[in-house]
């Protein structure tokens, strides 16, 4: 969602010469789209995505002016990551967030599918709803606390081309 976002707000903001892309930290969702439910959130917000997840790599860090993590973790597991020579800024895209309680911006993928197949066949049609409800609440949340920090960001280093 981070990546449709930012898109957006360069392309409103005039700024051109923006390449802006997103990449995995590990293999699950190399070659997949999306997952269905951040789809959908960015389909009420008037944004698409056509991204194919791949792997982030070594010259990311060296193209990139920055990359961004979404929690602690991902930045940990960034500046590992990250060559000697890589030019990239790594840290949390929560930074722009503007209140330090909210920089981490929570997986709503983990968060909504917590204990999803804890439930038996009795319980299996509460547990549907619960995970259809919750999952794409989260998924809503997140995409607002995105929109913030991209926001935040283009405030802070967007600098329309002429």
């Amino acid at each position: 969602m981070a990546e449709s976002v930012m898109k957006s707000l360069a392309a409103r903001h005039n700024l051109t010469d923006w390449h802006v892309d997103s990449a995995a930290l590990r293999e699950w969702n190399v070659g997949r789209r999306p997952e269905d439910r951040a789809l959908a959130v960015l389909a009420e917000n008037g944004l698409t995505s056509d991204h194919i997840g791949r792997l982030i790599c070594s010259d990311d860090f060296r193209q990139f002016d920055y990359v961004f993590g979404m929690d602690e973790s991902n930045v940990a597991d960034l500046l590992h990551l990250a060559p000697v020579d890589g030019r990239a800024r790594i840290e949390l895209l929560g930074n722009y967030r503007g209140r330090e309680l909210d920089r981490i911006i929570i997986d709503p993928y983990f968060v909504s599918n917590m204990g999803k197949e804890k439930h038996d066949e009795a319980e299996n049609y509460y547990c549907v709803l619960f995970y259809q409800e919750h999952g794409i609440h989260g998924f809503r949340r997140c995409y607002d606390q995105i929109v913030s920090c991209c926001e935040n960001f283009v405030k802070t280093h967007g600098r329309p081309v002429p």
